[in-house]
């Protein structure tokens, strides 16, 4: 055993495709030199061991050794001596004693070597020591069991026993594993009675198959239960439902070295994980190994038997199994009796049970077709049914995998790939040029991260890693692959390039063509674990400066004598994901500790620089630095990446941290300070604290807005999940020293904060990131919150002029002047934004005369769309006027002045909401009193437009609703009515068409003001008014009392009125005739006066002939004018004036007739000799009416003789 120990934690290249090789070929022959597959015999011929050798290898078995056993005292000293085997140590069953030295090495084999590199390696193996290698080959954690059962890494091993809890618990995430085939070392014995299952197994989950063959396993359906080698095997019977029978299904597992190679399974499964079944029988067999039938490799006990046996096994064989088995048995007969035959040609035979060979790949069993077929199920759904939560458990699958270090992780990963490759929407959207839609690119992302995860593997061999590459390489140069930040070229640094922020590179150099999302992975194979400062920083806590340094060496430290890691950032965090993911997080934590103390290095040097240009910059205004490549939504996101380090070994898990249900309902963590491990000084900081510095230093970052549509959003989206996280940290004093110490430092920071004084015009803006840190500094120093909120307020790509900037190259920044004024996608969002946090400020400042006023100000400069700036509006006077309590002045004022700038600015443009916000501001004003309400109207001309004055704020003000809700005395009453009054008149003179009415309604209590508005209205009667606004003037005067001025309001409505012969459905047709009918009733002269004007508009024959009948019908002057006499006689149409009406009623029936005759089709026949009728009745109304009409008859007939039918019809009528 010295030469042994090959559990080397290494990913291991993919299996081929398909079903395992077949079985190692077994042999009873001793071949000289000890070569082949030596199996001497142990001990005597016979069944087992002696009682001797049974007593040498049982120690008390699963004692403190198998971390899920479930049993403990008598019953696991019974298992460890095997079937067959002595009982010795039996007495000693309720203590727990140390492992055999036996049990202790056949456990190390037993997950290292494959069983034929024992047996070639020794020309004779005990018989105990065979059953304990064998013994000890099966898997010894339910963790892994789980999780090729379950897309949930953590929730379904709720159900998992202490035992199993104990070998790799809630801190397993945060612990590295022991490698594969290794126990933990912290794993201690197993508590004297191990449940089941946990009883508090969430229900949502009973669907899962790890839940269900826990479920199984506790109602006792697993039968026959038997080990024969490495080959496990049982019943396992499902109960009856109400619609299913009870079913009883055969399980079939082969194992190796510690690890499930390959299921079989009755119920014919197909899904990507193991079924319950499998589970079940798994579970049976490391809960309960004592009750397990342990047989050796089959091919050990044929040897066993003499030919008789051999034979009489075969037939007995055969009989029990001769439907399925004899014509194979036939076949393998005759080739075995022919000398020639292939299988005569090879010495021994496949044994099934006798483990794997040495050349056989050591992996978990995994159905690659399945996982295809999973996959290209999940991408064809196109993002519904939840496909993309699918395809995102699978990521966290693979990447339990890595952390297991499991090579699975990096095969799963590469059959995943292989169908996103092959999805035929890539083609599609390449052709129709068009992106790849948000929820696919997110998916796209997660694939190229995990990449780069796989490829950093500290301990993946360098053939493996040139596979990876080759087929990377093959995936990046498809057509069809998405490039890494959608449709748009990006000119980012290579990850290799260490500080690309140093003035040696030119942009030049920076631009790389086509950039796919696995061309950082592809980058990622260039990099190596080999640099020995790198090694020293992630081996010891306790890596310090030597105190005789040599050449260069001062720049790996800094002045603490910590370690520092000078890599381009993404690159160093890319590092520590790639530790964390595959199960390294000590090694993760020391590296994040040397990148956050380079940052702080960079940030001080930053500060230094900045020193010496502030006077110059400040000059300028902006800058042009900035920032090509921000870290916050970076494809390998290296803040988040820093924080999640950091945070895991900080976070408190609960007893029951397991059995949270998959509704997805978890509670958020709980953190506690864990002191930083440092070889120098006590530096009294914890990994919290350093968390949130990181993020701080990260988020606070000036960076310039990348290109392109989903690299903005994406920007935006993981700013919002790194705040989140931060939400979950409870502020302490140690984290709030942090915070306050961090945002000082990004104040001052100049152009290298995203808060500094001066920053690029397309940088990046701070407002969801202020928000966060002004509301978790306003309890403990809010001048700092204040003046950091005010400070992000600004978004300088919204300015209308940019200033020329700074030109100079400082050390740790690229200097970039753009060409071009690039399109900001997501500006909507970072608006809103914008407004979030200036109302965030508002709510904090209320009462605060000064504070809000510095907010006010800092609004009415900075923020340009007149939406947000109501909706600031509306949210102020919201919380300054709350429904139980007295409303705040100081932030009513500010409600109001917001509301003014909005009106001011919505003036000369179209806004659908603009009728909105006039009435809020009039509610506003009200609120805040009279004064205001008087301020508004004085000043309407820069605020509303003439008809919203008016018909709206006017109207509103002196309506009886705001006398009463301002308790208004009567000199306050009439200063108001005294500033309405004087709006409309000037409204009126502005635009009397539509400002007219409103101004005589507005006016009517003051005789003077009333004369003069309707002087206006006469003014502008000739010549911009329409009829239809003077008709309705006109009847507002009737209305009123006036009905002289409303008749002359009418004559001049009349002058700009004209009625076509067929205009018998004109809207102005009843305007008409209330005219008449007013002229009609103040008397003959008015009547006389409009008639002349009614005859040279209206020339339409029925409306005509409608006002003569009304005016015979009764006598004029009814209206009873004071001072005028009324004869009370009926008008004649032989005298004027309704002579001239009734000779241009009877000419216009005879041109509305020539004109119908024109057009006229045989069914409007019936409609035109009732026409005629009524024109007969108009012609009698005169003298020699008869006359006329049967002239006009006869003339009618004479011209349109040609219309036979229609002549017929007028003479049976007319005669």
């Amino acid at each position: 055993m010295a030469e042994g120990g090959e559990g080397e934690e290494l990913l291991r290249p993919p299996l081929p495709a398909g079903a395992p090789g077949p079985k190692r070929l077994c042999s009873r022959a001793c071949p000289a030199g000890g070569t082949g597959a030596a199996h001497p015999r142990p001990g005597a011929a016979g069944t087992g061991a002696g009682p001797g050798a049974g007593a040498s290898g049982a120690p008390p078995a699963l004692a403190g050794c198998c971390p899920a056993a479930g049993t403990a005292g008598a019953a696991g000293t019974a298992a460890a001596a095997g079937p067959g085997g002595g009982g010795g140590g039996g007495g000693a069953g309720s203590l727990l004693q140390p492992e055999s030295l036996l049990d202790a090495a056949a456990k190390r084999v037993a997950g290292s070597w494959a069983f034929e590199r024992v047996e070639g390696r020794f020309q004779r193996i005990p018989e105990p020591v065979q059953r304990r290698i064998v013994y000890w080959s099966f898997p010894r954690s339910e963790r892994q069991i789980c999780m090729y059962s379950s897309f949930q890494p953590g929730r379904a091993a709720a159900a998992a026993s202490p035992a199993s809890a104990a070998a790799g618990g809630p801190s397993a995430a945060a612990a590295a594993p022991a490698p594969a085939g290794e126990e933990s070392p912290a794993a201690g014995p197993p508590p004297p009675a191990a449940p089941a299952a946990a009883p508090a197994a969430a229900p949502q989950g009973e669907g899962l198959p790890f839940r269900r063959g826990i479920r199984l396993l506790e109602t006792g359906a697993v039968d026959n239960v038997l080990q024969v080698g490495f080959h496990l095997s049982g019943t396992v019977t499902e109960p009856a439902t109400a619609t299913e029978p009870e079913m009883t299904y055969k399980v079939a597992i082969s194992f190796d070295r510690c690890k499930i190679t390959s299921v079989t399974c009755g119920c014919g499964n197909k899904d990507i994980f193991y079924c319950a079944h499998v589970v079940a029988l798994s579970l049976y067999r490391i809960r309960k190994p004592d009750q397990v039938k342990l047989r050796l490799p089959i091919s050990e006990t044929l040897f066993q038997m003499n030919r008789d046996q051999l034979q009489k096994f075969v037939q007995y064989l055969i009989t029990a199994h001769h439907t399925e088995v004899l014509p194979t048995a036939q076949k393998l007969a005759d080739e075995i009796l022919s000398s020639n035959s292939e299988i005569n040609q090879v010495h021994g035979a496949p044994d099934p049970t006798a483990g794997a060979s040495i050349d056989d790949e050591n992996c978990w069993h995994l159905d690659e077709e399945q996982v295809r077929e999973q996959v290209k199920l999940f991408l064809s759904q196109g993002g519904y049914y939840g496909s993309g939560k699918q395809l995102n458990s699978m990521f966290a699958k693979v990447r339990e995998m890595l952390r297991m270090r499991d090579s699975n992780g990096a095969r799963m990963l590469t059959l995943i790939t292989e169908q996103f490759m092959a999805d035929p929407r890539l083609s599609l959207w390449r052709q129709q040029g068009t992106g790849i839609t948000e929820k696919c690119r997110q998916l796209w992302d997660e694939l190229g991260a995990l990449w780069v995860c796989v490829v950093l593997n500290p301990h993946c061999k360098l053939e493996e890693k040139s596979c990876w590459l080759r087929q990377l390489r093959k995936w990046g140069e498809m057509d069809v692959c998405p490039l890494e930040d959608g449709n748009y070229g990006n000119e980012l640094p290579n990850i290799t390039n260490a500080l690309t922020q140093s003035s040696g590179h030119s942009q030049d150099s920076l631009a790389r063509p086509r950039r796919t999302v696995f061309t950082r992975a592809i980058e990622g194979c260039d990099l190596h674990w080999q640099d020995s400062h790198l090694q020293r920083i992630i081996s010891s806590d306790f890596y310090v400066s030597p105190s005789y340094q040599r050449e260069g060496e001062s720049l790996l430290f800094n002045s603490q004598g910590q370690p520092l890691w000078l890599e381009h950032v993404p690159t160093a965090c890319a590092r520590v994901d790639a530790l964390r993911s595959h199960g390294y997080p000590r090694e993760a934590l020391r590296l994040t500790v040397a990148i956050i103390n380079t940052l702080r290095l960079q940030q001080q040097r930053q500060l230094e620089i900045y020193k010496h240009q502030k006077k110059e910059l400040l000059q300028r205004g902006a800058t042009t630095i900035t920032n090509l490549e921000g870290w916050v939504g970076h494809p390998l996101n290296p803040i988040g990446c820093l924080f999640l380090t950091l945070t895991e070994a900080c976070r408190l898990e609960e007893e029951n941290c397991l059995e949270i249900s998959d509704a997805g309902d978890s509670k958020p963590p709980v953190y506690q300070h864990v002191p930083v491990a440092t070889g120098s000084q006590d530096s009294g900081e914890s990994y919290l604290s350093l968390a949130l510095e990181v993020a701080l230093m990260g988020m606070g970052q000036q960076r310039v807005m990348p290109e392109g549509l989903y690299a903005q959003d994406k920007v935006c989206r993981n700013e919002e999940q790194i705040i989140a996280r931060l939400q979950d940290l409870e502020l302490d004093p140690v984290l709030v020293q942090t915070l306050r110490k961090q945002c000082i430092l990004l104040l001052e920071g100049g152009p290298f904060s995203g808060l500094g004084e001066v920053i690029h015009r397309e940088s990046v803006p701070m407002h969801t990131f202020a928000k966060y840190l002004f509301s978790a500094l306003l309890p403990h120093d809010a001048d700092l919150a204040y003046k950091l909120a005010l400070r992000a307020m600004r978004l300088p790509v919204l300015e209308t002029t940019a200033p020329s900037g700074d030109v100079t190259h400082p050390h740790h920044l690229v200097s970039v002047v753009p060409s071009r004024y690039p399109r900001w996608f997501t500006l909507g969002h970072l608006e809103s934004q914008q407004c979030e946090l200036a109302s965030t400020m508002l709510t904090a400042a209320k009462g605060d005369m000064l504070r809000l006023r510095t907010v006010l100000e800092a609004i009415q400069k900075n923020i340009h769309s007149s939406s947000l700036i109501f909706k600031l509006a509306q949210d102020a006077f919201k919380i300054a006027t709350p429904a139980d309590s007295n409303s705040d002045t100081t932030l009513l004022n500010v409600a109001l002045e917001l509301g003014l700038q909005v009106m001011r600015m919505t003036l000369s443009t179209l806004n659908w909401r603009r009728r909105e916000m006039v009435r809020w501001l009039v509610t506003c004003a009200t609120e805040v009193g009279v004064r205001a309400l008087v301020s508004i109207l004085q000043s309407w001309y820069s605020l509303f437009t003439p008809t919203e004055a008016t018909s709206i704020v006017a109207a509103t003000v002196m309506s009886h609703n705001t006398i009463l809700r301002l308790s208004l005395d009567y000199p306050q009453r009439e200063e108001l009515a005294s500033c309405a009054r004087t709006l409309a008149l000037q409204c009126a003179m502005k635009d009397p068409q539509n400002c007219a009415l409103s101004a005589l309604t507005l006016c009517e209590k003051d005789h003077i003001a009333f004369e003069t508005a309707y002087q206006i209205v006469i003014d502008a009667a000739s010549t911009g008014m329409t009829y239809t606004q003077l008709f309705t003037i006109a009847r507002y005067m009737e209305h009123r009392g006036y009905p002289l001025r409303a008749f002359k309001l009418a004559s001049l409505a009349m002058t700009h009125l004209n009625l076509a012969y067929n205009q018998d459905t004109h809207p102005a047709i009843n305007d008409v005739l209330w005219a008449c009918a007013l002229s009609h009733s103040l008397g003959k002269n008015e009547l006389a006066a409009i008639i002349p004007l009614v005859v040279k508009s209206v020339h339409c024959a029925t409306v005509l002939s409608d006002i003569l009948r009304r005016c015979t019908m009764t006598a004029p002057g009814l209206a009873g004018i004071p001072g005028r006499r009324n004869s009370g006689k009926l008008m004649s149409t032989d005298k004027a004036p309704l002579r001239q009406l009734l000779d241009a009623t009877i000419s216009a029936y005879i041109n509305t007739t020539h004109s119908r005759l024109t057009h006229i089709s045989p069914r409007h026949y019936g409609e035109f000799i009732e026409f005629l009728s009524k024109a007969r009745e108009t012609f009698l109304l005169a003298q020699d009416g008869h006359i006329q009409f049967a002239q006009f008859i006869d003339n009618l007939k004479q011209i349109y003789k040609g219309k036979k039918k229609l002549m017929l019809l007028v003479r049976e009528r007319f005669g």
